[in-house]
């Protein structure tokens, strides 16, 4: 990243994006292979809905435990580490591929490694980017991040669908493995000399107490949460289970799948130059309008269309999630005292994804019972209804964007 071009970018901003960019096209068509993998042993729509969700029980499980480490411990070094591990679990799992001799039993095992991998990351991550900017620097570095990261996964889902389809799901499950290492040598690149949070001596049920309390004190932070725990269960569902399954039934397989997650990627990437240069006032108001646009591939997919048609709604999919994904980073970053950034996060990652494991384990029974269609109409009205509700908080509607240089005023918040 050209350091003139972008003075605002220190080398932890620019470290961190490269290796996000590096372990991005891995992770994104990894998801692919996975479920190709399942359905080539011959299983169905439920079983791709179980190895699904055996990825998300353990970051449900430890999200808030790695929250905790990356606010008491320094964050890189949880990264390498979460990285590392990663990379081993989705190397065997490649092996095992490649040679013939996967089970179900063996891609649930492994599904559910990269899930604890994901649990100890994400929050250090998350807190990673957002303290290695400056706060009047942080709309334009967080849409920036996001656009590197996106096009890191339009390149890794159309490379994903077409590897899978060209010479099978494991050589996609080796590029991950090989991914997650690259990205964990480049952030031993990150600061070194970065202060390291000093615990309280009260340990880390203690920290994650405290973290609770901020995240608890907050109502426009749970209420957003509390909405994404219940639309992302249903977007799981259509995104790993049921795009797919329509995929191999009717549009054409694998890649064709790849080029919807693809245009997908795109519409995240398109939207970010926008975000640069928009800084609306009401972060969280204008964030929302676009989770509106969350709903569109269940419609597209329920509604039989052709995939230009499913490309599309994919793209207006992407394009929303980058408005309401950067106006997020930036009220999180604004209100949130940067100690307790990664338990923050962690306690968003695990609301937002707790019930991703029953939604998509629910995808199989529930297609069974209303019909692949009926199923899919059902998750597109539940993430509009839920789009719709989340607007009846005041303080989303209200929540303003913090004048330059100017320190908002933090809440008091108590455990009463």
């Amino acid at each position: 990243m050209n350091s003139t071009r972008f003075p605002w970018a220190g080398r932890n901003y620019r470290v961190q994006t490269a290796a996000t960019v590096i372990s991005g096209i891995g992770t994104s068509g990894a998801p692919i292979a996975t479920a190709f993998a399942v359905l080539a042993l011959g299983g169905t729509v439920t079983e791709v809905g179980y190895v699904t969700a055996a990825r998300i029980v353990p970051m449900v499980l430890l999200l808030l435990l790695g929250g905790a480490l990356a606010d008491r411990l320094p964050r890189h070094h949880v990264m390498v580490a979460a990285n590392l591990f990663s990379s081993l679990s989705q190397a065997v799992l490649a092996v095992l591929v490649l040679t013939g001799e996967a089970g179900l039993w063996h891609l649930l095992l492994l599904s559910a490694a990269g899930g604890v991998g994901f649990a100890f990351y994400a929050p250090a991550a998350e807190g990673m980017i957002m303290e290695s900017v400056a706060k009047e620097h942080s709309a334009r570095a967080f849409a920036v991040f996001r656009m590197a990261l996106n096009g890191a996964q339009i390149g890794g889902a159309a490379l994903g669908g077409a590897l899978v389809a060209a010479v099978g799901p494991g050589w996609v499950l080796a590029i991950d493995a090989g991914t997650f290492l690259g990205a964990a040598a480049l952030r031993l690149l990150l600061d070194l000399d970065a202060p390291v949070r000093q615990a309280d001596g009260g340990g880390l049920l203690a920290d994650l107490r405290e973290g609770w309390r901020e995240f608890t004190g907050r109502r426009w932070l749970w209420v957003v949460v509390l909405q994404f725990s219940v639309l992302m269960a249903a977007l799981g569902a259509v995104e790993s289970v049921y795009g797919p399954v329509v995929a191999k039934e009717r549009l054409g397989g694998a890649d064709a799948w790849g080029l919807a997650l693809a245009a997908f990627g795109l519409g995240l990437l398109a939207a970010g130059p926008l975000m640069v240069r928009w800084q609306p006032q009401r972060i969280l108001l204008v964030g929302n309008y676009g989770v509106f646009l969350f709903a569109l591939p269940a419609v597209a997919l329920a509604a039989g269309t052709s995939l230009p048609v499913l490309s599309v709604a994919m793209f207006l999919s992407g394009a929303g999630i980058t408005v309401f994904g950067v106006n997020w980073m930036v009220a999180l970053q604004q209100e949130i005292p940067p100690e307790l950034f990664s338990r923050v996060a962690a306690y968003d990652h695990f609301g937002s994804i707790g019930l991703m494991p029953l939604g998509t384990a629910a995808a199989g029974p529930v297609a069974l019972l209303l019909g692949m269609e009926g199923a899919l109409w059902t998750c597109a009205a539940l993430i509009a209804l839920l789009a719709l509700l989340v607007l009846a908080e005041p303080q989303v509607r209200r929540l303003r964007r913090a004048a330059p240089d100017v320190v908002p005023e933090r809440e008091t918040v108590t455990s009463g």
